[in-house]
């Protein structure tokens, strides 16, 4: 499962937190949720369709409460980084790297602040 940001989302127009939506170069529909600074906290895989996004950001806006939703990983480079997953399991998104554990929690604490009052909008 390929998650990516398909394009620069960080500008200083758009207000944050916010899901940011964009239709990548292979016709999927992918977000990237956003801290209160602009930098992308979260990143989700591919979607066919716009109310397949809608639902990952649905899902995300209510699991991202629950800590347990959260799955703690290393990285080959020896690095940190985190995926969201939903009730059933499925992986909703994933982090970007962290030089640090603690850093990783704090990106963690970032969505369960961020997610719920996060907009979306459609680049």
């Amino acid at each position: 499962m390929a998650y990516l940001c398909p394009v620069n989302i960080k500008s200083k127009k758009m207000a944050h937190p916010e899901f940011q939506v964009t239709n990548g170069k292979d016709d999927k529909f992918y977000f990237n949720l956003t801290a209160k600074n602009g930098q992308v906290i979260l990143s989700s895989q591919g979607y066919k369709g716009k109310d397949g996004c809608k639902n990952g950001i649905a899902s995300v806006k209510k699991n991202s409460s629950n800590k347990k939703h959260f799955e703690r990983k290393d990285s080959k480079g020896g690095q940190y980084y985190f995926v969201l997953k939903a009730a059933n399991s499925k992986v909703i998104g994933k982090s970007q790297m962290y030089k640090t554990s603690d850093s990783s929690e704090n990106g963690i604490e970032s969505i369960k602040t961020n997610a719920r009052q996060a907009t979306i909008h459609y680049i």
